[in-house]
C-alpha cells in the first residue's frame, strides 16, 4: 500500500469529479495495461503550503534531459566524465547536438585527461565546459577505477552545491541520475547499483536543490509508485518500520 497525500489539492471540493485528461474518448482510448511502459506518480505534501526556502529536489519522471537541455529550460547541468572514454556519455551527445558547442567527445575526454594527471588515489574535481548557453559542471571520476561511488557523489556535490547556491548565473540546474550509465557508472555499498532513494538522499545531503533526472529504464517501474520530489513523505519511512 502506497502512502497516501495528507490533504486534497487546494483546487478539489469534496465529492467533485476529477477533470478528464484528454479530449474526446483519450482518456478510456489511453488506460495503460502491463505492457505498456508507465509511470504511477503519488500525491504527496500540501499544495497550499509553500515557503521560499529551496528545500527538495525535483525528480523529473517522464522528462527527455536532452530536449529540455536544448530548449534552455537549465543554465547548468551536473553529470560525470572519466579520462578514457566519454563517446557514450550525456555530455558527448550534448556536444553534438549544440550548434554552438566546440566540444566533441575527444576534447571532453582530453580535457579531464589534463586534469586526471594531478589527481591520487580517491581525489575527485569538479570540471567545468561551457556550452555556450549551457554549462557543464562534471565530476571527473577517480583515477584508476571504471566507476563512481556513492561516497565520490557525496563529496563531487558538495562541490557542486558549493558551485551553484547564490549564483543566479548557474540556475535552474539539473543532474543526471548516474544510474543507467554507459560511461560512467554508479556502485552502492553492496556491489550493484544503488536505488534512486540513496542516489537523491546522497545529493540532498551534500546540500544540492535542483532537479533530478531519473534514467529511462526506470519508466516501467510500475506497479511501484513514485514520487515526484524528494525527501519522500515520512508515511515511506513509517510503513518499512512495520506502521500504517
Amino acid at each position: 500500500m502506497a502512502p497516501q497525500s495528507t490533504s486534497q489539492s487546494a483546487s478539489s471540493t469534496p465529492g467533485a469529479a476529477a477533470p478528464h485528461l484528454y479530449d474526446d474518448d483519450g482518456d478510456r482510448l489511453l488506460q495503460a495495461d502491463d505492457r505498456a511502459d508507465r509511470i504511477i506518480l503519488l500525491p504527496a505534501g500540501d499544495p497550499r503550503k509553500a515557503t521560499f526556502d529551496r528545500d527538495r529536489i525535483r525528480i523529473q519522471w517522464g522528462q527527455h534531459l536532452l530536449a529540455d537541455l536544448l530548449a534552455r529550460r537549465y543554465r547548468t547541468l551536473v553529470c560525470g566524465v572519466n579520462a578514457a572514454d566519454n563517446a557514450r556519455g550525456v555530455i558527448a551527445q550534448l556536444a553534438e547536438l549544440l550548434p554552438t558547442s566546440q566540444w566533441n567527445a575527444k576534447s571532453v575526454t582530453a580535457h579531464a585527461e589534463t586534469f586526471a594527471r594531478s589527481l591520487a588515489g580517491d581525489d575527485l574535481l569538479v570540471l567545468k565546459y561551457d556550452f555556450d548557453a549551457l554549462e557543464v559542471l562534471a565530476l571527473l571520476r577517480p583515477p584508476g577505477r571504471d566507476h563512481f561511488t556513492l561516497e565520490d557523489l557525496a563529496r563531487g556535490f558538495r562541490k557542486v552545491a558549493q558551485m551553484v547556491e547564490g549564483r543566479r548565473d548557474r540556475l535552474p540546474v539539473a543532474s543526471v541520475s548516474f544510474l543507467g550509465a554507459k560511461s560512467n557508472r554508479l556502485v552502492g555499498h553492496a556491489g550493484g547499483e544503488p536505488t534512486l532513494e540513496s542516489v537523491a538522499r546522497t545529493m540532498h545531503e551534500a546540500g544540492f536543490r535542483g532537479d533530478l533526472y531519473p534514467p529511462l529504464s526506470m519508466w516501467q517501474v510500475a506497479p511501484t509508485g513514485v514520487f515526484a520530489s524528494y525527501p519522500f513523505p515520512r508515511g515511506l519511512e513509517e510503513m518499512r518500520q512495520g506502521g500504517f
